[in-house]
């Protein structure tokens, strides 16, 4: 059974279709075992079962609009969500009872006995039918429901293993034989030139870096505060490498400071712009650093102005493994409520993310 329902689950416009088809099916049945059992004493059955048919034909059409409404208001919030539910049921409602009563005094005999005495009458029944419409609600929302939290769930999982990924490998450059040995040649170089005190920090930036590392967890978000501190232990390291051929600007406001990021979501953009701008040139480069709080969302860019872009390659494409990995890692945690983009700077690369802006509790 459960192999027969995966498929629906993974397919919601098939599961939808197939409930509704199978549900107005069996509202149609109940109806004509009802009429059978009420009614079985009059001959002519023929307008009733007409009745039903075009009961079960417009409420058929009518959910589909209701559908369509509550698409529409499915991210907003309940305060929003319940009155205007419960105000589009009671006004569909309406019109599947004119259409119900209509179809009744045209195809019924029955209908000679019922002297309209308003058209008022026309909507009799109405909170019958609302009823209806309700619990056809409460089954697509709640069915709705479902259906986003299993993708929640299974979208933090795969987010999990992806920023699990992501640390591996930042932690496999990290402890790379070639990163290493750069950095303690510049330490060695620092004690050679009796600069030992200058020497000792960098040991102790340089280790207090790695320890982060090894103790971040990969699915905690961090104020862009700890992770600006975070990548000035980095820089540190790097410093010791290029010297006053890397030049570091930070452009960040307060507010943004504040603001909720992804652990080790920098490290990444400011090592390409490294590797691609500082390292080649004799002259190096200059890495910038920008972040602010726009309305709901984070902005975060990353330039620097080296080479940019790969002569030929399409904008947003980027260079390297560390941002492609990053744009998928994003991607995982906020699916389609994020932007990010590589933007050729002439001269270099310049990184643009967009995240929702959260704020750390105070």
């Amino acid at each position: 059974m459960s192999a027969r329902i995966e498929p629906l689950l993974k397919n919601r416009t098939l599961l939808f279709w197939s409930l509704q088809v199978g549900g107005w099916v069996a509202y149609a049945i109940s109806q004509v075992a009802g009429t059978l059992l009420y009614d079985s004493k009059y001959d002519a059955m023929t307008g009733y079962f007409t009745v039903i048919a075009v009961a079960t034909g417009s409420g058929f059409l009518l959910t589909l609009q209701l559908r369509s409404i509550y698409l529409r208001l499915w991210n907003r919030p309940p305060r929003v969500i319940i009155p205007l539910a419960l105000l589009s049921c009671y006004l569909l409602a309406l019109v599947w009872r004119v259409i119900i009563n209509s179809a009744y005094l045209q195809y019924t005999s029955e209908s000679m006995e019922w002297v309209m005495k308003s058209p008022l009458e026309f909507f009799s029944n109405a909170m019958h039918s609302s009823y209806l419409l309700l619990c056809w609600s409460a089954i697509y929302f709640g069915i709705k429901y479902y259906l986003s939290l299993q993708e929640q769930q299974q979208a933090t999982l795969r987010a999990a293993a992806l920023a699990q990924e992501a640390q591996l490998k930042m932690l496999r450059y990290q402890l790379n034989p070639h990163f290493l040995f750069n950095t303690l040649n510049a330490i060695s170089t620092l004690i050679l030139d009796s600069e030992n005190r200058t020497a000792n920090q960098a040991v102790m930036r340089l280790s207090e870096f790695l320890r982060y590392t090894l103790d971040q967890d990969p699915m905690k978000k961090v104020t862009l505060r700890q992770e600006i501190e975070a990548m000035n232990l980095y820089l540190t390291t790097e410093k010791l490498r290029f010297g006053e051929r890397l030049r570091l600007e930070f452009a960040v406001e307060e507010r943004a400071l504040e603001a909720l990021v992804p652990s080790l979501l920098l490290q990444p953009l400011i090592e390409n712009a490294v590797k691609f701008a500082v390292s080649p040139s004799e002259k190096g480069g200059l890495v910038r650093v920008e972040g602010r709080a726009r309305g709901s969302m984070l902005e975060l860019v990353v330039s620097d102005d080296g080479p940019g872009l790969h002569a030929g390659a399409a904008p947003g494409v980027g260079r390297g493994v560390g941002l492609r990995n990053t744009r998928e890692r994003l991607a995982v945690l906020y699916t389609d409520n994020h932007r990010f983009a590589t933007l050729d700077n002439k001269p270099g690369l310049r990184i643009e993310v967009g995240l929702p802006l959260e704020m750390a509790a105070d």
